[in-house]
């Protein structure tokens, strides 16, 4: 009596999908000639910037600040080490915007914030989101499929599963959709700037299992 067949296969998904959170970096800046007084213009604006990140309540799913740096700015003479001429600060807050109907608003009046700039958005899907399941779920599929079509032009049938596991699964890495700079002062007439245009960029899921099946004897 020999062993039964087995039939080994791999099983792919590629699943298309729109992005679930935006995640944006704020960088705010002060640059003084007095230590102190640099650190002070830094905490203002950071505060001014957390004002208004919340008073987009809900849309913004997360708030965290990043790192806080000041550190001497230094000139270096044809005859000196280097003279401190003043100390610049810089404080970072990273959020997740969940609402993208607002994002680009947010945006511009964070981009509009004096000696700050925007660094985003970064789209992504949630760790937990159904996307990846649902890849995982065709990958899955797919492998039983070959794995029968295989059997199928051998005569044969598939008679057990002896291993399933997974090959590898991922999303595509976040990737910044912009890069938008403190806009020169005066720049929009009347008050705050127009909301920039921010279109989601779509997420690509793969996913890819190995399986491995029992057949019944082939007719050859």
């Amino acid at each position: 009596m020999t062993d039964a067949p087995v039939i080994t296969v791999r099983g792919e998904a590629v699943v298309e999908a729109q992005p679930e959170v935006a995640h944006v970096t704020v960088h705010v800046q002060a640059q003084e000639k007095d230590r102190r007084l640099a650190l002070d213009r830094l905490t203002e604006r950071n505060r001014a910037c957390l004002d208004l990140v919340r008073s987009y309540g809900e849309a913004v799913e997360r708030v965290e600040s990043g790192g806080l740096a000041i550190s001497p700015v230094i000139r270096y003479g044809k005859h000196d080490d280097g003279e401190i001429r003043g100390y610049r600060g810089t404080a970072q807050i990273k959020l997740a915007v969940v609402d993208f109907s607002l994002l680009g608003e947010l945006l511009t009046r964070l981009g509009d914030g004096e000696r700050s700039y925007v660094h985003g958005p970064y789209w992504a899907l949630r760790p937990d989101s159904p996307v990846f399941d649902d890849a995982a779920r065709q990958a899955v599929h797919e492998a039983v499929a070959r794995a029968r079509g295989y059997a199928g032009a051998l005569g044969a049938r598939l008679t057990a599963l002896l291993e399933l596991r997974d090959e590898n699964t991922g999303g595509v890495p976040e990737r910044p959709m912009a890069l938008m700079a403190a806009p020169a002062p005066g720049g929009a007439a009347g008050g705050a700037p127009a909301p920039i245009t921010v279109e989601p960029e779509t997420q690509t899921v793969r996913a890819s299992v190995i399986a491995r099946f029992a057949a019944s004897s082939p007719e050859l």
